[in-house]
């Protein structure tokens, strides 16, 4: 089983920061792509970033310039930095990773965390 923790969430002035973090523990082979997602009351989920295991970021249009994702690939870890945050960020934060359980398949499961609250007060 493979388990995603998230922290970092919190409550920030509208032009601040926060640093997310998602951290995969449990036992598997390989983490394939990670990424944010977030949902905000009476909305869909919608994907933020992901980031493949070489390195390459896509971004939401609504955060481009805004948002970078990372991560440490040693530590099994994403991270999100979100700078220049407004009310309109305000929802609850998901981290997922595509996993490979085993080295002998190619199939993926994709994981969620728990989420984390990020609201951004006017």
């Amino acid at each position: 089983q493979v388990q995603l923790v998230e922290s970092g969430g919190g409550l920030v002035q509208a032009g601040g920061s926060l640093r997310l973090s998602c951290a995969a523990s449990g036992s598997f082979f390989r983490i394939n792509a990670m990424g944010w997602y977030r949902q905000a009351p009476g909305k869909q989920r919608e994907s933020v970033a992901d980031v493949t295991s070489a390195g390459s970021t896509d971004y939401a249009d609504s955060v481009k310039g805004r948002f970078n994702i990372s991560r440490d690939n040693a530590k099994n870890t994403v991270f999100l930095q979100m700078n220049s945050l407004n009310p309109e960020d305000t929802a609850v934060y998901y981290c997922n990773a595509g996993v490979r359980i085993s080295r002998y398949t190619t199939i993926q499961t994709s994981y969620w965390g728990q989420g984390t609250q990020v609201t951004v007060s006017s």
